[in-house]
């Protein structure tokens, strides 16, 4: 298969997994849970997910676990959007061109449905078809992608510096957390699965923090130079919320030459490591470097 062939039946496998993970652990009786299925069946690129199995079959591991496991951080993905959202923390209207959980369902409801996402995706985990060694780990990954030393630790300073001039040192600790942490989860899901060793690890690890930093970059471009609709959610929100980005330290074109280069040293490197093996991993960042939303 291609590119986009290999692409689309990824998304196909996730999606259907997802609807089944949906029907397991969050029940439609439930408000809570409805608005948690708003969200997180609402589209998107499913890069995180998608990150997990193609590393999974990159070393081999078994498939059936890795798709659980990239349930589980698209769950918890999801989660972080919605609180994201809120008006306690960037009070955005849209997602992925829909109304917001909250405005769909109120700030309370997706309050909680933020919680439920977070906590069924380690069930989602525990619940593959997977050895014991192969769940813990996964859990492991995941809870330090997710918590208070990963995505949690970069967005308490992202908050912490709004209203403020961020150095690019302090702006890539603040991503390679907020964002980095989290696709790196990913690939280290996908090795999970696969009960990889320290070097294969370490060689996706670089790869994905690479590959965050990159995504948050082109993200800061495309604030500034897209419109709302072409974003599915609000365009200058970084500049309302009166936040230093990568654009802001390097205009647009600066930005994009940066991510450009940070780039062509993660594939450059996962080529050198994996050889034709890595084709769909290099191909997938280059392509989320040249993204238009």
């Amino acid at each position: 298969m291609n590119y986009d062939q290999k692409y689309s039946a990824y998304l196909e496998k996730i999606e259907q997994a997802l609807g089944e993970c949906c029907a397991e652990l969050l029940p439609e009786t439930s408000r809570v849970c409805q608005a948690a299925r708003y969200s997180l069946l609402a589209g998107g690129k499913r890069v995180r997910a998608i990150l997990t199995l193609a590393a999974c079959e990159l070393l081999g591991g078994n498939e059936a676990a890795a798709l659980r496991f990239a349930c589980a951080v698209e769950m918890l993905h999801c989660y972080s959007l919605i609180h994201d959202d809120l008006p306690c923390m960037d009070n955005d209207d849209m997602r992925r061109g829909k109304p917001s959980c909250h405005k769909a369902f109120g700030e309370a409801t997706a309050l909680l449905a933020g919680d439920a996402l977070l906590t069924e995706a380690f069930e989602a985990i525990a619940g593959a078809p997977a050895c014991a060694e192969t769940k813990a780990r996964a859990a492991l990954a995941l809870a330090a992608g997710a918590g208070s030393k990963g995505m949690v630790w970069g967005q308490e300073l992202d908050l912490r510096c709004e209203g403020q001039p961020v150095s690019e040192e302090t702006l890539r600790l603040i991503h390679a957390n907020k964002t980095g942490a989290l696709i790196n989860a990913a690939v280290q899901l996908g090795a999970a699965a696969a009960l990889a060793g320290e070097p294969d690890c370490a060689a996706l690890r670089a790869y994905a923090l690479d590959l965050g930093l990159v995504f948050q970059i082109v993200d800061d471009v495309l604030d500034v130079t897209s419109t709302s609709e072409e974003l599915g959610k609000p365009a200058g929100s970084d500049a309302s919320n009166e936040k230093t980005t990568f654009a802001t330290l390097y205009g647009s074109e600066g930005a994009r030459e940066l991510a450009r280069s940070i780039n062509e040293n993660a594939c450059s490197a996962l080529r050198a490591g994996y050889g034709e093996k890595a084709d769909f991993l290099v191909q997938l960042a280059q392509t989320l470097l040249c993204r238009r939303s």
